[in-house]
């Protein structure tokens, strides 16, 4: 709910009203390609993404200040680090970021909830005029795994479309942010099978040869020192 009032008003889907008086001509998403890359516990949801325009509206986005919006809803056996992420707004990388729901690093996947990662990459002028009908961006935001349950085999993690929006702040219209929705449903791998992450669960005897490790290594200082 944090994040749904937050969509609804902190993100005017009204960029097509304010460049073309009522008629509706955006930007498209002609292609999304995502991937889970790295090894271990610590990887990168990457998502390489190719945007097409009208070269009427390409024309106007170049003169303003614009950025791509992505949403990610996690999965709860997986979480993105908040100060992991600032690090990155600092660098540059990112131009804003921000997590919603369940910040807890330190649960289990069975005791977490699901998240909600927001990322801002500015898309400026240049980027912009590099092609002439159309913008290829690529996100990659670093993940954990959490915790899995006791058991034999992997816990596997499923990860749905993200959500993006292209918003612009516009001279005309008083530098105030303007954005618009731009549906995943229309691209060709829009039905493929789901992207998962096969996370290696816990397995219980080593769960109960730590503990017997952890208790003797408490007990043998208090058997030196009687």
């Amino acid at each position: 709910m944090e994040f749904d009032s937050f969509i609804a008003n902190e993100i005017p889907l009204t960029l097509c009203k304010v460049l073309e008086d009522g008629t509706c001509v955006l930007p498209t998403l002609s292609n999304l390609h995502r991937s889970v890359i790295g090894e271990g516990s610590h990887r990168r949801l990457s998502s390489s993404i190719i945007f097409k325009f009208q070269p009427e509206l390409k024309i106007k986005l170049v003169a303003h200040s614009c950025e791509v919006i992505m949403t990610e809803r996690l999965p709860s056996g997986v979480f993105a680090d908040p100060f992991e992420l600032q690090h990155l707004v600092q660098r540059g990388v990112f131009s804003d970021a921000a997590v919603f729901g369940d910040t807890n690093l330190e649960l289990p996947s069975f005791r977490s909830n699901r998240s909600v990662v927001e990322i801002h990459m500015s898309i400026g002028s240049k980027m912009l005029s590099r092609h002439h009908d159309k913008l290829d961006i690529n996100l990659e935001v670093p993940l954990h795994a959490r915790y899995s349950p006791l058991g034999l085999g992997f816990s596997r993690v499923e990860f749905g479309q993200p959500d993006l929006f292209m918003c612009c702040r516009l001279e005309g219209n008083g530098f105030k942010r303007n954005c618009a929705y731009l549906p995943t449903n229309n691209i060709s791998d829009y039905k493929a099978s789901p992207l998962a992450w096969e996370i290696p669960c816990g397995i219980r005897e080593h769960a109960e040869s730590c503990l017997l490790l952890l208790t003797a290594s408490l007990l043998c200082p208090l058997c030196l020192s009687w």
